[in-house]
Protein backbone atom coordinates (compact mmCIF):
# COMPACT_ATOMS: atom_id res chain seq x y z
CA UNK A 1 0.00 0.00 0.00
CA UNK A 2 0.94 3.79 -0.81
CA UNK A 3 1.92 5.35 2.27
CA UNK A 4 -1.03 8.15 3.29
CA UNK A 5 -1.22 11.88 2.84
CA UNK A 6 -0.59 11.65 6.52
CA UNK A 7 2.50 13.76 7.72
CA UNK A 8 3.12 12.23 11.17
CA UNK A 9 5.23 15.38 12.35
CA UNK A 10 4.08 18.96 12.80
CA UNK A 11 7.05 20.67 12.29
CA UNK A 12 10.60 20.96 10.95
CA UNK A 13 14.22 22.20 11.90
CA UNK A 14 16.25 24.65 9.76
CA UNK A 15 19.72 23.82 10.77
CA UNK A 16 21.07 27.12 9.24
CA UNK A 17 24.66 27.79 9.05
CA UNK A 18 26.52 27.09 12.34
CA UNK A 19 25.57 25.30 15.55
CA UNK A 20 27.86 28.07 17.51
CA UNK A 21 25.77 30.08 19.22
CA UNK A 22 28.86 32.68 19.45
CA UNK A 23 28.80 33.07 15.95
CA UNK A 24 24.69 33.44 15.78
CA UNK A 25 25.31 37.56 16.50
CA UNK A 26 27.41 37.70 14.26
CA UNK A 27 25.21 35.85 11.14
CA UNK A 28 22.00 37.64 12.67
CA UNK A 29 23.93 41.14 12.17
CA UNK A 30 25.23 40.49 9.00
CA UNK A 31 22.04 39.14 7.65
CA UNK A 32 19.63 41.61 9.35
CA UNK A 33 21.83 44.31 7.66
CA UNK A 34 21.79 43.03 3.89
CA UNK A 35 17.97 42.67 4.40
CA UNK A 36 17.77 46.19 5.30
CA UNK A 37 20.03 47.23 2.28
CA UNK A 38 18.06 44.74 0.29
CA UNK A 39 14.63 46.58 1.47
CA UNK A 40 15.90 50.18 0.83
CA UNK A 41 17.43 49.69 -2.49
CA UNK A 42 15.44 47.97 -4.36
CA UNK A 43 12.54 50.10 -2.63
CA UNK A 44 14.29 53.39 -3.94
CA UNK A 45 14.25 51.25 -7.47
CA UNK A 46 10.70 51.34 -7.44
CA UNK A 47 9.72 54.69 -6.29
CA UNK A 48 12.53 56.42 -8.42
CA UNK A 49 11.09 54.80 -11.56
CA UNK A 50 7.28 55.34 -10.65
CA UNK A 51 7.48 58.93 -9.54
CA UNK A 52 10.03 59.90 -12.20
CA UNK A 53 7.66 60.81 -15.78
CA UNK A 54 11.46 60.47 -17.99
CA UNK A 55 11.24 56.99 -16.46
CA UNK A 56 8.03 55.81 -17.49
CA UNK A 57 9.37 53.04 -20.45
CA UNK A 58 9.37 49.79 -20.76
CA UNK A 59 12.87 49.05 -19.73
CA UNK A 60 12.30 51.30 -16.20
CA UNK A 61 8.82 49.34 -15.96
CA UNK A 62 10.55 45.98 -16.34
CA UNK A 63 12.71 46.79 -13.84
CA UNK A 64 10.54 48.29 -10.61
CA UNK A 65 8.70 44.66 -11.49
CA UNK A 66 12.51 43.25 -10.85
CA UNK A 67 12.84 45.18 -7.34
CA UNK A 68 9.25 44.33 -6.32
CA UNK A 69 10.11 40.54 -6.75
CA UNK A 70 13.38 40.66 -5.40
CA UNK A 71 12.07 42.08 -2.23
CA UNK A 72 9.45 39.76 -2.08
CA UNK A 73 12.06 36.96 -2.78
CA UNK A 74 14.23 37.96 0.06
CA UNK A 75 11.58 38.26 2.62
CA UNK A 76 10.28 34.69 1.96
CA UNK A 77 13.43 32.83 3.21
CA UNK A 78 15.55 35.91 5.78
CA UNK A 79 13.08 37.18 7.91
CA UNK A 80 12.02 33.43 9.08
CA UNK A 81 15.77 32.60 9.41
CA UNK A 82 16.34 36.28 11.58
CA UNK A 83 13.52 34.84 13.92
CA UNK A 84 15.03 32.04 14.34
CA UNK A 85 18.05 32.97 15.44
CA UNK A 86 16.83 36.09 17.66
CA UNK A 87 14.38 33.54 19.24
CA UNK A 88 17.03 30.41 19.30
CA UNK A 89 14.71 28.12 17.87
CA UNK A 90 15.23 26.28 14.83
CA UNK A 91 11.62 25.10 14.37
CA UNK A 92 9.28 25.73 11.28
CA UNK A 93 5.70 24.46 11.34
CA UNK A 94 4.32 21.91 8.46
CA UNK A 95 2.28 24.71 7.14
CA UNK A 96 4.86 27.22 7.23
CA UNK A 97 7.29 25.02 5.49
CA UNK A 98 5.16 24.60 2.34
CA UNK A 99 4.24 28.41 2.41
CA UNK A 100 7.91 29.39 2.05
CA UNK A 101 7.95 26.57 -0.82
CA UNK A 102 5.69 27.87 -2.53
CA UNK A 103 6.64 31.59 -2.58
CA UNK A 104 10.33 30.65 -2.95
CA UNK A 105 9.37 28.90 -6.27
CA UNK A 106 7.30 31.61 -7.20
CA UNK A 107 9.90 34.58 -6.87
CA UNK A 108 12.46 32.86 -8.48
CA UNK A 109 10.38 31.62 -11.50
CA UNK A 110 9.41 34.94 -11.77
CA UNK A 111 12.42 36.35 -11.62
CA UNK A 112 13.72 33.85 -14.62
CA UNK A 113 10.75 35.19 -16.59
CA UNK A 114 11.40 39.26 -15.88
CA UNK A 115 14.98 38.77 -16.93
CA UNK A 116 13.89 36.96 -20.45
CA UNK A 117 11.53 39.95 -20.72
CA UNK A 118 14.19 42.84 -19.96
CA UNK A 119 16.74 41.14 -22.26
CA UNK A 120 13.62 41.27 -25.37
CA UNK A 121 13.32 44.40 -24.45
CA UNK A 122 17.16 45.42 -24.92
CA UNK A 123 16.91 43.24 -28.11
CA UNK A 124 13.72 45.54 -29.59
CA UNK A 125 15.42 48.64 -28.03
CA UNK A 126 19.48 48.00 -30.21
CA UNK A 127 17.92 45.90 -32.93
CA UNK A 128 14.40 47.89 -34.25
CA UNK A 129 15.15 51.18 -32.42
CA UNK A 130 12.81 53.20 -34.76
CA UNK A 131 9.93 50.57 -34.03
CA UNK A 132 10.94 50.36 -30.35
CA UNK A 133 8.01 52.57 -28.76
CA UNK A 134 5.31 51.05 -31.76
CA UNK A 135 6.45 47.05 -30.60
CA UNK A 136 7.13 47.77 -26.75
CA UNK A 137 3.27 49.32 -26.07
CA UNK A 138 2.13 49.93 -22.68
CA UNK A 139 -0.53 47.39 -23.13
CA UNK A 140 2.36 44.81 -24.28
CA UNK A 141 4.47 45.47 -21.26
CA UNK A 142 1.85 45.04 -18.71
CA UNK A 143 0.59 41.56 -20.82
CA UNK A 144 4.32 40.31 -20.48
CA UNK A 145 4.62 40.91 -17.22
CA UNK A 146 1.02 39.26 -16.10
CA UNK A 147 1.99 35.85 -18.26
CA UNK A 148 5.29 35.87 -15.89
CA UNK A 149 3.09 35.80 -12.74
CA UNK A 150 0.32 33.34 -13.94
CA UNK A 151 2.54 30.91 -15.22
CA UNK A 152 5.38 31.23 -12.16
CA UNK A 153 2.09 31.11 -9.75
CA UNK A 154 0.32 28.00 -11.72
CA UNK A 155 4.27 26.34 -11.27
CA UNK A 156 5.05 27.02 -7.83
CA UNK A 157 1.05 25.66 -6.75
CA UNK A 158 1.85 22.67 -8.59
CA UNK A 159 5.36 21.96 -6.75
CA UNK A 160 3.35 22.66 -3.11
CA UNK A 161 0.56 20.33 -4.27
CA UNK A 162 3.17 17.32 -5.09
CA UNK A 163 5.06 18.09 -1.90
CA UNK A 164 1.40 17.62 0.18
CA UNK A 165 1.83 13.95 -1.29
CA UNK A 166 4.28 13.32 0.44
CA UNK A 167 5.12 11.39 4.07
CA UNK A 168 7.24 12.18 6.52
CA UNK A 169 8.49 9.86 9.00
CA UNK A 170 11.55 10.30 11.19
CA UNK A 171 13.60 12.67 9.06
CA UNK A 172 12.82 15.94 9.99
CA UNK A 173 15.57 18.28 10.42
CA UNK A 174 16.64 20.34 6.94
CA UNK A 175 20.29 21.14 6.54
CA UNK A 176 19.38 24.47 5.26
CA UNK A 177 18.17 27.34 6.45
CA UNK A 178 14.90 28.12 4.34
CA UNK A 179 12.72 25.22 3.14
CA UNK A 180 14.02 24.30 -0.08
CA UNK A 181 12.03 21.92 -2.33
CA UNK A 182 14.98 19.25 -3.45
CA UNK A 183 16.09 18.95 0.50
CA UNK A 184 12.25 18.77 1.93
CA UNK A 185 11.97 15.58 -1.18
CA UNK A 186 14.86 14.43 0.07
CA UNK A 187 13.47 14.18 3.46
CA UNK A 188 10.24 12.22 2.73
CA UNK A 189 9.74 8.21 3.54
CA UNK A 190 7.40 7.87 0.02
CA UNK A 191 8.33 7.52 -3.28
CA UNK A 192 8.93 10.87 -4.30
CA UNK A 193 9.91 9.89 -7.84
CA UNK A 194 7.18 11.96 -9.79
CA UNK A 195 8.29 15.03 -7.76
CA UNK A 196 11.74 14.67 -9.52
CA UNK A 197 10.61 14.03 -12.18
CA UNK A 198 8.05 17.17 -12.13
CA UNK A 199 11.50 19.69 -11.04
CA UNK A 200 13.48 18.37 -14.46
CA UNK A 201 10.78 19.06 -16.26
CA UNK A 202 9.72 22.82 -15.16
CA UNK A 203 13.68 23.15 -14.67
CA UNK A 204 13.90 22.24 -18.61
CA UNK A 205 10.83 24.63 -19.51
CA UNK A 206 11.05 27.51 -16.85
CA UNK A 207 14.25 27.84 -16.55
CA UNK A 208 16.41 26.73 -19.18
CA UNK A 209 13.85 27.76 -21.54
CA UNK A 210 13.97 31.69 -20.48
CA UNK A 211 17.92 31.51 -20.66
CA UNK A 212 17.88 30.15 -24.01
CA UNK A 213 16.06 33.15 -25.12
CA UNK A 214 18.14 35.42 -23.23
CA UNK A 215 21.06 33.83 -24.88
CA UNK A 216 19.35 34.18 -28.72
CA UNK A 217 18.40 37.81 -27.92
CA UNK A 218 22.09 38.72 -26.59
CA UNK A 219 23.21 37.19 -29.37
CA UNK A 220 21.13 39.58 -32.09
CA UNK A 221 22.46 42.31 -30.14
CA UNK A 222 25.84 41.70 -30.50
CA UNK A 223 25.69 41.10 -33.79
CA UNK A 224 23.94 44.33 -34.99
CA UNK A 225 26.51 46.20 -32.19
CA UNK A 226 29.26 44.76 -34.27
CA UNK A 227 27.46 46.34 -37.25
CA UNK A 228 27.41 49.88 -35.74
CA UNK A 229 30.50 51.73 -37.63
CA UNK A 230 30.77 54.43 -35.19
CA UNK A 231 33.18 53.33 -31.78
CA UNK A 232 31.09 55.40 -29.78
CA UNK A 233 27.95 54.12 -31.33
CA UNK A 234 29.00 50.95 -30.27
CA UNK A 235 30.09 51.96 -26.74
CA UNK A 236 26.72 53.82 -26.39
CA UNK A 237 24.39 51.26 -27.25
CA UNK A 238 26.43 48.20 -25.17
CA UNK A 239 26.33 50.31 -22.16
CA UNK A 240 22.51 50.25 -22.24
CA UNK A 241 22.92 46.30 -21.51
CA UNK A 242 25.63 45.77 -19.34
CA UNK A 243 23.73 45.94 -16.22
CA UNK A 244 21.20 43.41 -17.22
CA UNK A 245 23.71 41.83 -18.08
CA UNK A 246 25.98 41.87 -15.08
CA UNK A 247 22.33 40.70 -12.86
CA UNK A 248 21.93 37.92 -15.24
CA UNK A 249 25.21 36.61 -14.65
CA UNK A 250 25.02 37.19 -11.40
CA UNK A 251 21.41 35.45 -11.36
CA UNK A 252 22.16 32.05 -13.29
CA UNK A 253 26.07 31.49 -12.12
CA UNK A 254 25.23 31.86 -8.39
CA UNK A 255 22.36 29.00 -8.47
CA UNK A 256 24.02 26.92 -11.12
CA UNK A 257 27.43 26.41 -9.12
CA UNK A 258 24.94 25.49 -6.06
CA UNK A 259 23.09 22.79 -7.95
CA UNK A 260 26.00 21.56 -10.32
CA UNK A 261 28.53 21.72 -7.99
CA UNK A 262 29.32 17.97 -7.15
CA UNK A 263 31.37 19.04 -3.69
CA UNK A 264 28.76 21.51 -3.12
CA UNK A 265 25.88 19.31 -3.76
CA UNK A 266 27.12 16.26 -1.62
CA UNK A 267 27.88 19.22 1.20
CA UNK A 268 25.07 20.17 2.86
CA UNK A 269 26.93 22.91 4.88
CA UNK A 270 28.75 24.25 1.37
CA UNK A 271 25.18 23.96 -0.46
CA UNK A 272 22.91 26.46 2.16
CA UNK A 273 26.36 28.83 2.07
CA UNK A 274 26.87 29.22 -1.85
CA UNK A 275 22.86 29.49 -1.70
CA UNK A 276 23.30 32.83 0.15
CA UNK A 277 24.52 34.12 -2.87
CA UNK A 278 21.02 34.20 -4.99
CA UNK A 279 18.58 34.31 -2.23
CA UNK A 280 20.34 36.87 -0.41
CA UNK A 281 23.58 38.51 -2.63
CA UNK A 282 22.15 38.80 -6.03
CA UNK A 283 18.69 40.53 -4.85
CA UNK A 284 20.86 43.04 -2.49
CA UNK A 285 23.11 43.79 -5.37
CA UNK A 286 20.70 44.14 -8.03
CA UNK A 287 19.47 47.87 -7.27
CA UNK A 288 23.76 48.95 -7.05
CA UNK A 289 24.47 47.80 -10.90
CA UNK A 290 21.30 49.34 -11.98
CA UNK A 291 22.52 52.52 -10.36
CA UNK A 292 25.96 52.87 -10.86
CA UNK A 293 26.27 53.64 -14.12
CA UNK A 294 22.92 54.48 -15.27
CA UNK A 295 22.31 58.36 -15.10
CA UNK A 296 19.20 58.20 -15.05
CA UNK A 297 18.17 56.59 -12.16
CA UNK A 298 20.49 58.44 -10.22
CA UNK A 299 19.10 62.16 -11.42
CA UNK A 300 15.80 60.37 -10.86
CA UNK A 301 16.58 59.37 -7.17
CA UNK A 302 17.87 62.89 -6.85
CA UNK A 303 15.05 64.62 -7.85
CA UNK A 304 13.02 62.23 -5.46
CA UNK A 305 14.59 62.96 -2.64
CA UNK A 306 14.73 66.65 -3.52
CA UNK A 307 11.38 66.29 -3.56
CA UNK A 308 10.88 64.62 -0.16
CA UNK A 309 13.25 67.23 1.47
CA UNK A 310 11.26 70.17 0.00
CA UNK A 311 7.89 68.82 0.97
CA UNK A 312 8.76 67.55 4.77
CA UNK A 313 10.68 71.32 5.25
CA UNK A 314 7.01 72.69 4.09
CA UNK A 315 5.28 70.45 6.47
CA UNK A 316 7.78 71.08 9.17
CA UNK A 317 7.18 74.67 8.70
CA UNK A 318 3.16 74.33 8.52
CA UNK A 319 3.40 72.71 11.97
CA UNK A 320 5.45 75.57 13.80
CA UNK A 321 3.01 78.40 11.66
Amino acid sequence: MEPKNDTRISEFLLLGFSEDKELQPLVFGLFFSMYVITLLGNLLIILATTSDSHLHTPMYFFLSNLSFVDICFTSTTVPKMLVNIQTQSKVIIYEGCITQIYFFVLFVVLDNFLLAVMAYDRYVAICYPLNYLVIMKPSLCRWLVLVSWIMSALDSLLHSLMVLRLSFCTQWEIPHFFCELNQLILLACSDAGLNDIFIYITAVLLVVGPLTGILYSYSKIVCTICAISSVHGRYKAFSTCTSHLSVVSLFYVAPLSVYLSPVITQNSHSRSTASVMYTVVTPMLNPFIYSLRNMDIKNAVKRLFDRKTVQAFLWGLSRFS
